[in-house]
């Protein structure tokens, strides 16, 4: 990328033939008889009007990428709008997404309401006061997160001055490039995504599920809404395996001799198969409320695996100071970010008093570490 020579407004024009003396050709050579006079001509191929600060740019031949001298603003010739056909269809997949989503969380909701309550308060009143608890405080913080990460803008680059050299000071548009959808200008850190048909502060990635980009103004909530879910569907497993082991009708016709004989392939084969037969034989005894509760473990368990996953790139990416989109751009590249517990806690925005104690030992040791 070349950076282009600006062209200022003109000086103040030059002082009258009325004070200056006039000088004939033969005393301007008698003045420089050995310097040599070059006049170099611009041609208006080489002239270029800056889109950030409307000054004239003179380039060199074949400059496609260019940085202005005064504002610091970056023109990419080669730059093209691409076709946006697809954007309503995009929008459409991202609202069934969210639709979906929600669907499925009302319903784990309401199957753990109606299998998983009675059993609970029948064991005890204290064990269903507790589970009531606790089913309502992960349920409402999972749900309120989500709607603040699907509905809140991801946030969007700062607006300011462009497009005038008075309003536009030097190096005010440092970096900056012109996005060709929102036609206006793109700090360094944004990002254009054409799911949203904005430009993102601090993209992330676009997530269809919420049917949002993660941004600056959102991505906190989203990593809350991950821990939330991750720890409301660990629950939602181990309440309905609890629940489900104190239904389950008794498996019979177990050979508990086989155990005692000696080890033998036969043996064990024959042992595990009698197993798998009584097994099949008290599900199809087992009531509905049985079924539900295995698939809202099978469910809740396939979930947690997937938003774990998830949860633990998120926190790695805040860990190294970094995003995704950021970390496939550095990819490559020599370029190597910070990586420290405290990029973690100013993410959350804690107090750096109320984590002295918990992080020092922690950044010490990697601090001294050889």
């Amino acid at each position: 990328m070349d950076s282009a020579t600006t062209t200022l407004p003109p000086p103040p024009p030059p002082p009258s033939s009325e004070s200056a003396p006039l000088l004939s050709d033969s005393t301007l050579e008698q003045a420089s008889p050995q310097e040599d006079h070059c006049v170099a001509s611009i041609t208006e191929d080489h002239e270029v009007t800056c889109w950030g600060c409307g000054l004239c740019l003179i380039l060199s031949p074949y400059t496609p990428i260019f940085k202005c001298g005064w504002c610091g603003a970056i023109t990419n010739h080669n730059a093209r709008k691409n076709d946006n056909t697809y954007f309503w269809w995009r929008r459409l997949r991202d609202r069934c997404f969210v639709c979906v989503l929600l669907l499925f969380m009302l319903f784990i909701i309401g199957g753990g309401i109606w299998a998983i309550y009675p059993i609970v308060f029948s064991v005890s009143y204290f064990c269903g006061i507790f589970h009531m608890t606790t089913s309502i405080v992960l349920s409402v913080t999972t749900i309120v997160t989500y709607f603040l990460a699907a509905f809140r803008s991801p946030g969007i680059p700062p607006l300011i001055p462009w497009g005038s050299y008075p309003a536009v000071g030097k190096g005010g548009l440092d970096g900056y490039t012109f996005c060709n959808y929102c036609s206006k200008p793109k700090s360094p850190n944004s990002h254009h995504c054409r799911s949203c048909g904005m430009c993102v502060l601090d993209m992330d990635h676009h997530c269809p599920f919420i049917g949002n980009c993660v941004g600056a103004a959102n991505h906190r909530v989203f990593i809350i809404f991950l821990i939330s879910a991750v720890i409301s569907n660990l629950y939602v497993s181990l309440i309905s395996l609890f629940t489900a082991f104190r239904i389950w009708p008794p498996i019979r016709h177990v050979p508990i001799a086989v155990l005692n004989s000696p080890s033998d392939y036969m043996l064990v084969y024959s042992f595990l198969k009698d197993i798998a037969l009584s097994f099949s034989t008290s599900v199809e005894s087992l009531s509905l409320r049985g079924f539900v509760l295995i698939y809202l473990f099978l469910a809740s368990v396939s979930v947690e695996i997937g938003l774990g996953v998830l949860l633990w790139q998120q926190l790695s990416y805040v860990y190294q100071g970094k995003t995704y989109l950021s970390h496939l751009s550095s990819r490559g590249t020599n370029r190597a970010s910070k990586k420290d517990c405290q990029n973690i806690v100013r993410f959350f925005g804690c107090p750096y008093s109320a984590t002295r104690c918990l992080l020092g030992f922690w950044n010490s040791r990697k601090t001294h570490k050889k």
